[in-house]
């Protein structure tokens, strides 16, 4: 059975310093996807909370930070139970602005699983627009 991973990529029109600022600081963060009450740093707690329910949503540990290339942190939310997931983020600068990658492993596998996979494939996409759009980035189709 294949791991189940999700992998995306995006392109901003904003330098890489900026985007780090989306991804670590507790005012960007909240802008696009959950508040945590300090800024994201190695070696420190990773608590999310709902912008609206102020309920606690993601919890885990920030094991890696690189400014303004690399991001690591462990992941939980309570429908995964006892599991721990990884979040990894590179942000690699290209003409015009930052290439964005993600990387979410150590998911649940099996059957029972596949709808939580399918849930959180859909939220990173709904932060990635939301995202965007905190940057001005919307594109006319």
């Amino acid at each position: 059975m294949t791991e189940a991973v999700l992998q995306k990529t995006i392109f901003l029109r904003a330098t890489p310093e900026t985007v780090w600022d989306y991804l670590t600081k507790p005012e960007r963060l909240a802008e696009w996807f959950h508040r945590p009450e300090q800024p994201l740093a190695a070696g420190k707690k990773l608590e999310m909370y709902g912008t609206t329910s102020g309920n606690l949503l993601i919890w885990g540990e920030v094991r890696e930070a690189r400014p303004p290339e690399y991001l690591e942190y462990t992941f939980t939310v309570k429908p995964m139970g006892d599991a721990v997931s990884v979040v990894k983020w590179t942000l690699e600068p290209v003409a015009g602005g930052t290439r964005l990658g993600l990387l979410h492993e150590g998911l649940p596998q099996g059957a029972e699983a596949f709808g939580l996979i399918l849930s959180l494939d859909d939220g990173w996409d709904e932060h990635f627009g939301k995202m965007r759009t905190a940057l001005h980035e919307t594109v006319d189709a």
